[in-house]
């Protein structure tokens, strides 16, 4: 095990990476994401960038290193150097170092063309090299420059390492350090073509968090000249100022995910790895297989088996493995280390503790819950349903406008039961099955009949996915604002499961009795409750699954997504919100289907 550097009197020093330089210089909030917070996803030019590093990044020779007291003939071309200066407080990971007595030129290899600017050598690349050379130099070496190695060109281009360059190099290592002490994300870049290519986009959400910025800034005003406006007269943020902003919108979202979840529920099966993909196998029999680059998670049910191999694989890959019952009760998560953004966790207790603040959130949250149910009413309840759509749509505005968190709980129930009351009106089964598919109310643990057996399997679904996105995101997912902490509670995931449950897993009942996914052989009575048999159940995650990959087009951004990527999104808008990046007082903006 490496031993860590320290200082004299044995605390830890603070080094900067010359590679994190290099991402202050382009884009601050870049540097932020992936350092700070550490988040960082994979797209084309990152792994284009490693494939060109692959060479250089098994360590070669070592470097000969002098005082200055002796000269060193032998020629070298050492790889992969890691180097520090306790002086700079920098260190680095040299690409390659070419020697020659005591001097030694810095060589760092770059995937693209050589660029167009003066010096033909990016700012950002200029100030990592600097960064490599001075550490040279305090390790007693004589750098007379540096070069930049441009892959998609196949030439060297030379960079002298002058005296502006030096001081815009320590300029930017202080900059840095003030970035991270201060614990603030920095504005993203507006309108920059530097965000087309990065794969932190869809962390990052450029376009999206200026477009809130600036809606947070006129709806500040607009209150401001409505002080004597009662709160449910005022117009929804999305619906009043947004829609000349929309355009500015880029696609950088990603609308579908390319990996997708692996569930095995077959009793008996084993999960185990082999080379690139896990194997489920039955006695022995592949059964099936996943390549690991295409899994976004493992979803294993009951009594299914799962080796140390594959674990580890998941783990290192940061695929989580979720465990449902043999039933589909979601009930842990096994992952790797816990998410760095620290600040995002201490952001979110403190809003727990600000009654007011965490209110305001949920009565959004709520609000959008309520109008996302009349909206499944309305388009598959059928006629005759007016006066409970506009009670809903009523109870929706009293929700965005409760006093407190009890006033906001007896909303959500009445609602609740309104909703589930003309739930029934939506289903339109066979004939034959118009018994199996009755629904006289909602009931659970255990679900009495068919159609709250599948309501259940679909929350604790769904109730998964807002867990595995929240821990992905940084935050604490048993600490809610709306559901109340409990032991073993994910309160959070209950939390943001709210604005997708009738879009999300009420549509996928709807859907599955209404075409036919499911019928009455899918179904078996045990202990006092209904629950779908292996084959119903494969099926209905089937449907579940078609449903998260369903497109929809977001209200406010105005492009369109998947439900899985969606949760996603607002996940990522949630944590912008709690940790303050609109302002105190702006709402969390809530996803309600046209």
């Amino acid at each position: 095990m490496d031993t860590p550097l320290t200082t004299m009197d044995g605390g830890p020093l603070d080094l900067l990476p010359a590679r994190f330089l290099n991402e202050y210089v382009y884009c601050p909030r870049l540097c932020y994401i992936e350092w700070v917070e550490g988040d960082f996803v994979d797209n084309e030019h990152t792994v284009q960038g490693r494939t060109v590093h692959k060479a250089t990044d098994a360590p070669g020779k070592t470097a000969p290193l002098s005082d200055g007291s002796e000269v060193v003939e032998e020629v070298v071309h050492t790889r992969s150097v890691l180097m520090s200066s306790a002086e700079k407080g920098l260190i680095c990971k040299i690409d390659l170092v070419e020697g020659e007595g005591n001097n030694a030129i810095p060589v760092d290899y770059k995937k693209g063309q050589v660029p167009t600017c003066p010096g033909e050598v990016w700012d950002a690349d200029a100030v990592q090299l600097c960064a490599q050379a001075m550490i040279l130099e305090d390790n007693g070496l004589v750098v007379p420059h540096a070069v930049v190695y441009y892959a998609g060109s196949k030439k060297r281009v030379e960079l002298p390492i002058t005296e502006e360059l030096r001081t815009k190099t320590m300029e930017a290592a202080a900059g840095m350090r003030s970035m991270r002490d201060a614990a603030t994300l920095p504005p993203p870049l507006n309108g920059s073509r530097k965000c087309d290519g990065c794969s932190l986009a869809p962390i990052c959400l450029p376009d999206e968090v200026v477009l809130l910025r600036e809606l947070a800034l006129m709806e500040q005003e607009r209150l401001k000249r409505k002080e004597a406006a009662k709160p449910d007269d005022r117009e929804p943020l999305e619906e009043s100022v947004a829609e000349p902003y929309r355009e500015r919108v880029r696609r950088l979202y990603p609308p579908r995910d390319d990996q997708l979840p692996l569930h095995v529920q077959q009793q008996g099966a084993y999960v185990g790895k082999s080379d690139e993909n896990l194997v489920v196998s039955l006695k022995g029999q592949k059964i099936a297989e996943s390549h690991l680059f295409n899994t976004s998670q493992v979803c294993i049910y009951g009594g299914v088996q799962i080796s140390q191999q594959a674990i580890k694989e998941c783990l290192s890959r940061n695929i989580p493995i979720c465990h449902h019952s043999y039933g589909g009760y979601f009930f842990g998560i096994t992952t790797g280390l816990s998410h760095k953004n620290v600040n995002l966790r201490i952001a979110q207790y403190r809003t727990y503790i600000d009654p007011e603040r965490s209110l305001r959130i949920m009565r959004k949250i709520i609000g959008g819950k309520i109008r996302n149910q009349r909206t499944m009413l309305r388009r598959n309840g059928g006629d005759g349903l007016d006066a409970v759509i506009l009670e809903l749509k009523n109870l929706a505005h009293k929700a965005e406008a409760a006093s407190s968190w009890e006033h906001l709980m007896g909303i959500e129930g009445t609602a609740a039961a309104v909703y589930f009351a003309n739930f029934s009106s939506m289903l339109k089964p066979k004939a034959e099955n118009e018994l199996v598919f009755r629904f006289d109310d909602r009931n659970r643990r255990p679900p009495r009949d068919p159609v709250n057996a599948m309501l259940s399997l679909a929350y604790s679904m769904l109730a998964k996915e807002c867990f595995v996105t929240l821990t992905s995101v940084g935050f604490d997912p048993h600490l809610g604002f709306f559901h109340r902490p409990k032991y073993g509670k994910p309160s959070l995931a209950l939390d943001v499961m709210e604005e997708f449950r009738a879009l999300v897993a009420d549509s996928t009942v709807i859907t599955a009795i209404n075409t036919g996914v499911v019928s009455r052989r899918d179904f078996r009575r045990a202990a006092g409750g209904v629950t779908l048999t292996m084959e119903g159940r494969k099926r209905f995650i089937q449907a579940y699954e078609r449903r998260m990959d369903t497109m929809v087009t977001h209200a406010l951004f105005d492009y369109k997504l998947s439900y899985r990527r969606l949760i996603n999104l607002q996940t990522r808008i949630l944590a912008r919100v709690v940790s303050g990046e609109f302002g105190e007082e702006f709402e969390y903006p809530v996803f309600v289907t046209r």
